[in-house]
């Protein structure tokens, strides 16, 4: 286990931390999730996630069908822009990230190609953006065309 897997996670936690969004964990994640581990990534607020670990990528597709459930994969190799999807009527999204150092399995994106990949825009010189910021600024889409429901839009810090 590196310390940047546990950055990265402590990224990608805290964004579904502040959102209130479900983590998804599927197994093999290459480290182990133990209470050293997650004081070295600085998740003091592991406590504050709603987190479903799954043994495996099978696994998880057999308990969430993509074909029956509001499921989109992130890839470089996406079809669709993630800002061309009407997110705003759907309830419970599904966004899969792959590994960072490869993505999600080529058989995935293959079968779902036309119709649930996404991806964000970039310059094609480059390989990828991180996968927490990638992971956040998805989120936040969705968020914003679903008018940010039940997050506090504007601070009240100074109305005193």
């Amino acid at each position: 286990m590196n310390q940047k897997s546990h950055k990265i996670l402590g990224n990608i936690a805290r964004t579904c931390a502040i959102t209130n969004s479900k983590l998804h964990l599927v197994h093999p994640l290459g480290f182990k999730i133990d209470e050293k581990s997650l004081k070295r990534a600085g998740l003091d607020y592991w406590d504050k996630i709603e987190i479903e670990e799954h043994n495996s990528l099978e696994e998880f597709l057999n308990k969430y069908l993509p074909e029956e459930h509001n499921m989109f994969f992130a890839t470089t190799k996406g079809k669709t822009k993630y800002t061309d999807v009407d997110y705003s009527n759907m309830d419970d999204i599904f966004v899969l990230y792959g590994k960072e150092t490869k993505g999600l399995p080529e058989y995935l994106l293959e079968k779902y190609l036309d119709t649930k990949t996404i991806r964000i825009p970039m310059l094609p010189t480059l390989r990828s953006l991180n996968l927490s910021n990638s992971v956040a600024i998805i989120t936040y889409e969705i968020l914003r065309q679903q008018n940010f429901e039940n997050l506090q839009g504007i601070s009240t810090y100074f109305d005193n």
